[in-house]
């Protein structure tokens, strides 16, 4: 099994009132990932995983890791599910981000942070009423190919049934080997359809850079996989002296968090990007030094701008580096982290929030745009910037 990353930021069935419960991505992607913190530099190398010592905080509505262990390993004893056991302990806990994978849905899910996957190229959201709706269909993709659409309802994969699973269940159910045939059954505007696709090998840019008229830069940034945040830092270098910058994080779902906070480090010279507690004990996440801090920048949001997105937004923000424009993001500030399971499973369990360099807890409010903007964002964006001195 992959080594497990530290904390994840991640939804799991993205969409406030249609509400998660990341898993997955911090988010969450029918074949894409969550948003998790791995252990490589920083602050989050620093992050203990160990237990906690007797009568340690833990935060309301989550899970306890040890029953949840506990619960798996009675289960393996018994000669039934441990996954499955873990599941019914988080899914009593009120826990609303947790989740358990089995290992080969992690195995997945690690790939998938690396912007890789197997699969259809759907990004499914499950509603409070356990309804799966396909929430984005990836250009290119069997999925799209077969004339699946954004809003159609997914009724079940292979003859399981989907409604009330929860999306990381569904993902498990799409995954599978390269070229193998899976049949889906959806609903659309009340008429049933059934389309057979073939699973495919799939990748996501996750960085991509465009010119606008008056030296304007638009940097779109769909999900923090390794790499994206050097990528950002990259596009930055290579912009055009005295220009703007437009960073797009409209529909960003999260991802890793050292890559936001790389990301947000493109624009600092040093200091707070966000602080984070673990059952309690307090935590900071700081920008590399040498960014760009005088370039005019505005960030882009909208309701699909979560977890890992809302932190790199929220610090821009807070520290006068940015301001936001578009709608308000959604509200996901609370931190997963990983614990494995007597039988090889993986439950990612809520243990606490992070909050913006001026101390805002985003978690269920969100980022309010400094420039509410409806349709035409980025042109309303161009008129911030010209105020800013871009543009003739």
């Amino acid at each position: 099994m992959p080594g497990l990353p530290a904390f994840c930021l991640r939804p799991r069935d993205p969409r406030r009132g249609a509400v998660l419960t990341l898993a997955f991505v911090a988010v969450v992607a029918v074949g894409a990932f969550t948003g998790c913190w791995v252990p490589e530099d920083g602050a989050a190398a620093a992050a203990r995983t160990d237990a906690p010592a007797p009568g340690a905080h833990r935060a309301e509505g989550t899970a306890d890791r040890e029953a949840v262990a506990r619960a798996a390993a009675e289960a393996v004893a018994e000669g039934k599910s441990g996954k499955k056991a873990a599941q019914e302990v988080v899914s009593r806990s009120g826990d609303r981000w947790g989740t358990v994978y089995d290992q080969g849905e992690y195995a997945a899910f690690a790939e998938g942070l690396d912007g890789h996957w197997t699969g259809v190229g759907v990004w499914a959201g499950r509603s409070h009423d356990g309804v799966i709706k396909l929430d984005e269909v990836q250009p290119g993709s069997p999925a799209a190919r077969a004339g699946l659409r954004a809003g159609d309802r997914l009724l079940s994969v292979d003859g399981h049934a989907v409604t009330g699973l929860a999306v990381a269940d569904v993902v498990a159910l799409l995954r599978g080997t390269v070229g193998t045939p899976v049949v889906l059954n959806l609903s659309r505007d009340g008429a049933d359809l059934t389309e057979t696709v073939l699973r495919q090998r799939l990748r996501t840019e996750p960085v991509t850079v465009r010119q606008l008229a008056g030296d304007v830069t638009v940097i779109k940034v769909t999900s923090f996989t390794r790499g994206s945040g050097e990528r950002v830092r990259a596009a930055v270098r290579a912009a055009p002296p005295g220009g703007g910058v437009m960073l797009d994080l409209r529909g960003n779902r999260g991802g890793l968090v050292d890559e936001a906070v790389s990301t947000a480090s493109a624009f600092l010279d040093g200091g707070l990007v966000a602080t984070y507690d673990v059952r309690g004990e307090q935590r900071v996440l700081n920008a590399a030094p040498g960014g760009d801090t005088t370039r005019p920048l505005v960030a882009l949001v909208d309701g699909g701008t979560m977890s890992a997105a809302e932190l790199v937004t929220g610090a821009l923000q807070d520290r006068g580096r940015a301001l936001a424009v578009g709608s308000r993001t959604f509200g996901k500030g609370s931190v997963q982290m990983p614990t494995e399971l007597p039988d090889g499973s993986v439950a990612e369990l809520t243990v606490g929030t992070y909050r913006t360099p001026a101390g805002r807890s985003l978690d269920g409010g969100g980022i309010t745009p400094d420039v509410p903007a409806g349709d035409r964002v980025e042109d309303r964006a161009v008129t911030v910037l010209g105020g800013l001195g871009v543009g003739p």
